[in-house]
């Protein structure tokens, strides 16, 4: 994982570098391969990386990162079919100077702009910005497998982070959401199933799974979508059986197969139950990896 944080303002006295460090020093354990800082010209842009570095593990990978002139990023997780998506865009003309799966985002946005989304096969949350749009772009995968949480002042500023202890660190105030408090403490709520967005502070907000938002940065007004869904009830009638399974196979073995992408060595944790066996039965069906495999036990 790595650990992203910034600010957008419209008070250019509300961003430093000063400022972003200490945001990402309260992200370090999420990083500790690199860090990074950078404050748009204007001073009212400024993101922060902390890094964890799987693919490509040179310089060029460093975040915040710039792409062509005119997208500056940061982004934790991992996008697993980069290398299918980094093929396409150089058949429509794109160059790249990384290996990077980040550096395939910002093709991919310039490209596709927000349909790239149901492109990505891949755990993320990464924010954009696009100096020709004066737009921010902010997205999280399907499932919210990577956090990120937020805090907006309409009209004013949006400052997040991976996790809201940077967003304290930034000087954003600690104060409960009374009403989370006590659904937690009478009825083990740990969410609010009709707003996932709600955290349990007040004036912190959770990007939910599968949505985007877009930030006017010269109004810090924002739009939030929804970009995709699941249907429970639809149904394939026509597959038999056999199909199903040769379908299911297909789709394991390449997901697993996308999944051992990584410049550093790859393990697999064992939780003692059939879907981290099966995981690991691939892999050595694959026999891409000599792989460890980790077991944790709790009293």
């Amino acid at each position: 994982m790595c650990g992203i944080a910034g600010i957008v303002s419209l008070n250019k006295n509300e961003i430093s570098t000063t400022r972003l460090k200490t945001m990402t020093d309260a992200l370090s354990h999420r990083g500790p391969d690199g860090e990074g800082y950078w404050i748009n010209e204007d001073g009212l842009i400024g993101l922060g990386h902390r890094r964890l570095a799987i693919i490509d593990l040179t310089d060029k990978a460093q975040q915040p990162m710039h792409y062509p002139d005119k997208y500056s990023m940061v982004f934790n997780g991992a996008i697993y079919n980069y290398e299918e998506l980094r093929e396409m865009c150089i058949g429509k003309g794109y160059h790249f100077f990384s290996r990077s799966d980040t550096e395939v985002i910002m093709a991919m946005y310039d490209w596709k702009k927000e349909e790239c989304l149901s492109y990505f096969d891949g755990m993320f949350a990464f924010v954009l910005h696009d100096a020709k749009e004066k737009t921010v772009f902010i997205a999280r995968d399907r499932f919210g497998e990577k956090p990120l949480y937020y805090h907006h002042e309409p009209g004013k500023s949006f400052v997040f982070a991976s996790e809201m202890k940077a967003l304290w660190a930034a000087g954003i105030p600690k104060a409960i959401n009374q009403r989370m408090l006590y659904n937690y403490m009478a009825f083990n709520y740990t969410q609010n199933e009709e707003d996932l967005s709600e955290t349990f502070f007040q004036h912190i907000r959770s990007l939910s799974p599968a949505h985007y938002v877009r930030l006017d940065t010269s109004t810090l007004q924002l739009s939030l979508r929804k970009y995709w869904d699941i249907d429970y009830n639809k149904t394939d009638p026509e597959i038999t059986l056999e199909q199903a399974k040769e379908k299911f196979n297909d789709l394991f073995y390449t997901s697993v197969d996308r999944r051992l992408r990584s410049d550093v060595p790859v393990g697999s944790s064992l939780s003692g139950g059939i879907d981290s066996s099966a995981v690991v039965a691939v892999i050595n069906d694959l026999g891409k990896t000599n792989q460890s495999v980790f077991s944790a036990i709790f009293p």
